[in-house]
Order: C-alpha cells, then structure tokens, then sequence
C-alpha cells in the first residue's frame, strides 16, 4: 500500500469512519547546493518516491489529535492537544512539528478549528532526507484543505507563502533553524527534473535529471547515522554566516561572488573563513551543474559533487565517519562523484553512478563499513520523483 493509503486505513480503525482528506509529501535528496539556502543562496534538490502521508478529519472542538504509524506497526498517540494552548515549547518529541504547523497556519489567519490527523509514511527518518519537513508540508496541505484553501484549489495560498509557514513552524516552535531548502522541495518537485531554486528571488527551475535515460543513478547511502539540526552545530553555523555577512558589509553570503572571494577572506577573522569559502564555492557549483545539466551532460556532474563533499568536510565541518566512509568507498569503487547531502552530522550520502556499476559500488560502501566496525548503512536509487499532493 502507498503510505497515503496506510494512513488512511489507521485512521479508520483508529476513529471509526474513513478519513474526509489524505495529502502526502515526499522527502528529498538535495542533489548540490549544501547550506546556502539561509545564505540567500542556490539550491537544487530532487523529491524522492518515499513520501509521509496524512490522513484526517475536521474537528470543531478546537483540538489537535495526532497519531502516528511506527516502523513496528504501532499506532502512537500523542495527548490531544487544545490549539489554543500550542505555543513553542509545549510540545516535545514527534508531536511538536504537526502541532507547530497549526501554531503556525494560526497565526497566519488561517481559521484551523480542530483536526484528527493520522499520519504514515516511509521516508527513512533522520537519514537526511527530510522526514521531518515531508511531515510539515503533509500536515500544511491537510489543514488547509480542512480550513477551506486546499492547495489544489481557487482560493489556495501561493505555494512560497506555504514554504515560509513550515518555516516558520520549524524555527519558531520546533526549535530547529532551517532555510527555505526541504519545504520548497517537497512542495514544488517533478518527476525526471530537479529544482533550481534562487531562495533570494523564489524563482524555481525545473532542470532536466533523467539519469536512467543516460544509463546512470543517483545511489543514496543512509549511514543510519542519526542526526538532528536543532541539537547539531547547524544553528552555529548559520550563525557565522550572518555574522561574516555584517562584517562583510553585504545582505547576505549570496552578495559574495567567487572573484571577491580571496579578498572578502583577507578581511574576516580566521574562524569564519572556512564557512564563508564553503558557501560562495558551493553557490558556483550549483550554477556550474546546473548548466551541465540543461547542456545534457549530465556525467559531467560528478566531480561537483566530489568537490562539494571535500568543502563541507574541510570548511564547513559538518561530515562524520560514516559520511566519509560512504563517500570514499563509493568513489574508489567507480563512482563518478558523490557527496554527503543534507545538513550533515550524519544522514546520508550520494553517489553519482554508472547503472552497470551500481552492485558493485554498494557492495563496496558495505564491506568498507563492515571492515570499520560501523553499522550497516541502508542503500536505494533515488528516482526523481513528484512533489506534493492531494490522495484522496
């Protein structure tokens, strides 16, 4: 069954009766442009076919009801919640990012009146492929819906205004300092192309990323490392950017172009270099791939990918021995380059491969974590895949 239609069949026994609505939205893979999106920056990431599903029903009791399906089959239930007590820091664990989006999409006048939500999905939890922010923009499109502005419909908000909700609803409630990256992603996805997405502008580009047509895959290595931005150096970070910004004299990060680079390095203090030179040369490597890929040259790819991974190691220092492993087997094995992806501290890693060399290079990353004494890290292609939307 599609998680779409699991939830759907919980919610029935769960509360006695089908489901009025059911939204889903998928997880993604960032293909290249790490920690740029707060920095005013590029980005350019492909949804995935693994999606988090919300199934529900409207309440008129003002009453938050949640429930989710676990990897085990159990429904977990968290404590009904009043919506007029939702405020940041009363809900902990799982239960806080659907009970920040309705915080949040409160607060933006939309009239949220209460909801059952059962919720249920297979996108691989603190792998880096932003479980979290598919379970947002999930929980945004089913309250909508439910409030009368369905995502689908006449009187829809635009989708950047939905973006910057679960944004907000992950700052300010969860805690976790993210960008406008994973929210943008899972709402505005294609199948065969990946996003290229100008945070500053809000433009988005669908671009061209077909790689089974040219024989290639996209091989997504979860580490099984677990991470997490709210209790990671993420925030410290974003911080350093913006505080390079001031001294810099300049909005943000973006406004640093890679022939300023050297000099705008000679002026900042030495602890903020790294962070500033990984984000200017990452900007350039999406710009750079972005252009391969509409010149359908989609191989030529690899060695940004390869070079990103080294800049986010050495610069910004966010990799792990798991990422690093995963990273090096790949490429000793045959990779044409491949990259941690996500926010870093764990998740997962990609690799840019030739379909007839797939088994072999997975077999490689296995037995380098096998000789490491690491945990078995979980491997599956990444199709590029639709974003958002209404399942029932």
């Amino acid at each position: 069954m599609s998680p779409a239609e699991t939830a759907a069949e919980a919610f029935a026994t769960e509360h006695g009766r089908a489901p009025e609505v059911a939204w889903s939205a998928p997880g993604r893979v960032n293909l290249i442009g790490e920690h740029t999106d707060y920095n005013d920056g590029f980005v350019l990431p492909i949804a995935l076919p693994h999606r988090i599903a919300v199934a529900a029903s409207p309440r008129t009791d003002g009453v938050l009801s949640v429930a989710t399906l676990g990897d085990d089959g159990v429904l977990h239930r968290a404590e009904p919640a009043p919506l007029d007590a939702l405020a940041p820091g009363s809900q902990t664990g799982w239960a806080a990012y659907p009970s920040g989006v309705a915080w949040a999409l409160r607060g933006q006048g939309v009239e949220v009146t209460g909801a059952d939500l059962v919720i249920a999905g297979d996108v691989p939890a603190g792998a880096g492929l932003s479980s979290s922010h598919a379970l947002e923009c999930a929980v945004a499109l089913t309250l909508l819906d439910l409030a009368g502005r369905p995502a689908d419909g006449p009187d829809a908000p635009a989708t950047a205004d939905i973006a910057r909700w679960v944004q907000i609803s992950e700052n300010d409630f969860v805690g976790a300092p993210t960008g406008l990256l994973d929210q943008t992603a899972s709402l505005s996805c294609t199948e065969s192309h990946a996003l290229f997405f100008d945070v500053r502008s809000g433009e988005l580009e669908q671009i061209p990323f077909d790689t089974a047509s040219v024989g290639l895959e996209l091989l997504v290595i979860d580490t099984r490392a677990k991470h997490s931005h709210s209790e990671s150096g993420y925030g410290e970070r974003r911080r350093g950017c913006e505080h390079a910004a001031d001294l810099l004299g300049v909005k943000a990060l973006r406004d640093v172009s890679l022939a300023e680079l050297d000099g705008a390095l000679e002026v900042l203090p030495e602890e903020l270099r790294p962070l500033v030179r990984h984000v200017v040369t990452e900007n350039e490597r999406v710009v750079t791939t972005v252009a391969a890929l509409d010149a359908g040259e989609l191989a030529s790819i690899g060695p940004l990918l390869t070079s990103s991974h080294v800049s986010m190691r050495d610069d910004y220092r966010i990799s792990c021995l798991e990422l690093d492993v995963a990273v090096d087997a790949a490429l000793e094995a045959g990779a044409l380059g491949a990259r941690m992806t996500g926010g870093g501290f764990g998740g997962s890693a990609i690799a840019l491969v030739r379909a007839q060399d797939r088994e072999a290079i997975g077999q490689a990353v296995l037995s380098s974590y096998a000789e490491q004494g690491l945990t078995e890290p979980r491997l599956f292609t990444a199709i590029p895949a639709a974003g958002a939307g209404r399942d029932r």
